[in-house]
């Protein structure tokens, strides 16, 4: 199967820059965007340049006195008082120069894969420049200034008027993007990460299920520090079906941080690029199955910017184009253009060879744990379908 697919992608993405030395670094849409065009993988006319979001659009989830306030830190007129009241300033989230231009061209870029997809000339749009999922209403958070995937989401139902689920694969959890949505029945969310219990965000736990209408409507797994592939896709693979047939979206938005992988600095999971290869494969089948194709990707967290999100994020394009995964050599130009830059030895092949992890001695207490905890959290669905075949066989 081979579908139409939208690249989006600028250059200006990496002006989204707090330090040199901050784990959150831009480049790493950069180095994927040369390996697909290294690899042959992607064309120009696949390509579409992102737009700024209006200020209008930015606002369908942030207040305007935070709106302003990124405004105004951004081009130093922002007392570091006052910043910190909206979490910009902070060790996470510094202020640099022109911050409200770069994260809304984020945002513009996620709303551009919108419309490409929704206006029925793209089956899928990628956006890896977005997925900062972390955002609040009123209040930057782990490298998050607008959260461009609750934005988006929102855009989708103004705009469009669509039953979206939003399925979050990041280390941490999707916090931001659930709560703008915690009480709205026609958005569901599903988020599969670390256990907060040591990692950021500290939220994501099985009993967060939404309020009022939207209860019912959000989903969460915590799976257990130093979690291997095995298990992981076993989580991802039962929690995304069932959730999906239950709520029976129109479109599917997807968050695709790859900080699950056993290089990431700042995440305790163990798992390979296998998962990077079936993430996506998942989600363009039950795209097909349920929204006609209608399947938006963003990018996310992903911290070994070497030797992981290049490798990750490509599949996720190859998946959306061919259906396949790369498999093989890493292309040679490219190796050979960055692995004098990088500090660490550049992998050759797409796949990992051989053992990236000391092998975990808890693995299947680990992996009985994690399915506890799945089945704990599709409860409320298994319960609702037995109360639906019960009423029904009266």
């Amino acid at each position: 199967m081979t579908c139409e697919a939208a690249f989006v992608y600028s250059n200006s993405f990496v002006n989204y820059h707090f330090r040199a030395d901050h784990p959150f670094n831009q480049n790493r849409v950069l180095f994927t965007y040369e390996l697909l065009k290294d690899a042959g993988a992607i064309s120009d006319d696949q390509i579409i340049e992102p737009r700024l979001a209006l200020d209008e659009e930015i606002k369908l989830v942030h207040d305007e006195d935070y709106v302003e306030a990124v405004k105004a830190a951004g081009s130093g007129k922002l007392a570091e008082e006052d910043a910190l009241e909206y979490g910009i300033g902070t060790e996470d989230t510094p202020i640099f120069n022109n911050m409200h231009e770069a994260a809304s061209l984020l945002v513009g870029g996620s709303l551009t894969a919108v419309d490409a997809v929704l206006a029925g000339k793209y089956k899928h749009a990628l956006n890896l420049g977005g997925g900062l999922h972390h955002g609040f209403q009123r209040k930057a958070s782990g490298f998050c200034i607008y959260n461009d995937g609750a934005i988006a989401i929102q855009y989708i139902r103004k705009k469009y008027n669509l039953k979206v689920l939003y399925v979050d694969t990041d280390a941490h959890h999707g916090d931001g993007v659930q709560w703008v949505f915690y009480d709205d029945p026609n958005v569901c969310t599903l988020s599969i990460h670390e256990t907060g219990r040591y990692l950021f965000p500290g939220t994501g736990n099985i009993n967060e299920r939404g309020l009022k209408q939207g209860y019912g409507y959000s989903f969460n797994v915590p799976i257990d520090a130093f979690t291997e592939d095995e298990s992981f896709l076993e989580v991802y693979e039962n929690a995304f079906r069932n959730v999906v047939e239950y709520f029976k979206p129109d479109v599917i938005v997807t968050q695709n941080g790859v900080d699950a992988h056993a290089y990431d600095p700042l995440t305790h999971l163990c798992s390979t690029m296998k998962i990077y290869e079936y993430i996506p494969k998942l989600a363009h089948e039950l795209a097909h199955e349920y929204c006609n194709g209608r399947w938006i990707a963003l990018g996310g967290g992903g911290y070994d910017i070497w030797r992981v999100v290049p490798r990750a994020w490509a599949q996720i394009w190859k998946v959306m184009t061919t259906n396949t995964v790369f498999k093989g050599n890493l292309p040679q130009t490219w190796l050979e253009k960055y692995e004098k830059l990088s500090p660490v030895d550049l992998p050759s092949y797409w796949h990992d060879p051989g053992e990236v992890y000391t092998p975990i001695p808890r693995k299947h207490e680990i992996t009985e744990k994690n399915m506890q905890t799945l089945e704990k959290s599709m409860q409320f669905i298994k319960n609702k379908q037995y109360r639906f075949n019960g009423l029904t066989n009266v």
